[in-house]
């Protein structure tokens, strides 16, 4: 790894600075993903929570770790050039999820199909057990509170059904077939 100095900025930038900018051109050309209002601002709280307090942690910790002397022996400075490389992959990938992300307009949703934002209650063909879900973005999943990704095996599975269908959704072991009682907006 090399380092050069930009002379715009007063920390040195990362010579694997050109790896990152061809995983944002990779990583912005087909993600297009969908956020509520809520999940748009949690995502852009967290982008500038890396930006502005992370990456001045990253650059105080490489300064100090400079001027503990010799940089061809020093592997704490090695490890905080390390860590400064992974934080700005993080804030790169986020700077680009964010530049794709689009609000749901939940007022354009139909309402008799399970879309995202749609809150599914569900059963359980074989068990009779019932259970609530809503589709979510991937980044606002959390099975905690009953918010599934779209992009999971039964997310996948539920979008684009009626109340009645039975959705059959293949997990790791085996194929669910659960029927839908009711849809409604989260």
């Amino acid at each position: 790894m090399y380092i050069c100095t930009n002379p715009l900025q007063k920390n040195p930038i990362i010579g694997h600075k050109q790896r990152i900018f061809s995983f944002i051109k990779l990583y912005t050309m087909s993600n297009v993903s969908y956020y509520t209002a809520e999940g748009l601002k949690k995502l852009k709280d967290e982008l500038k929570q890396l930006r502005d307090v992370e990456r001045p942690n990253a650059s105080e910790a490489i300064a100090e770790a400079r001027d503990k002397g010799d940089l061809s022996e020093n592997a704490e400075y090695d490890a905080a050039k390390e860590a400064q490389g992974l934080l700005e992959m993080k804030i790169a990938k986020m700077e680009a999820t964010v530049a794709n992300a689009r609000l749901i307009d939940e007022s354009q949703l139909d309402t008799s199909k399970a879309l995202v934002l749609s809150t599914v209650k569900l059963k359980n063909q074989s068990n009779g057990t019932e259970m609530k879900y809503t589709l979510v973005a991937e980044s606002e999943s959390d099975i905690k509170t009953g918010k599934i990704s779209v992009n999971s095996p039964i997310g996948k599975g539920l979008l684009g059904k009626k109340v009645g269908d039975i959705a059959e959704i293949s997990v790791p072991n085996g194929t669910l077939k659960f029927e839908i009682i009711e849809i409604t907006r989260a």
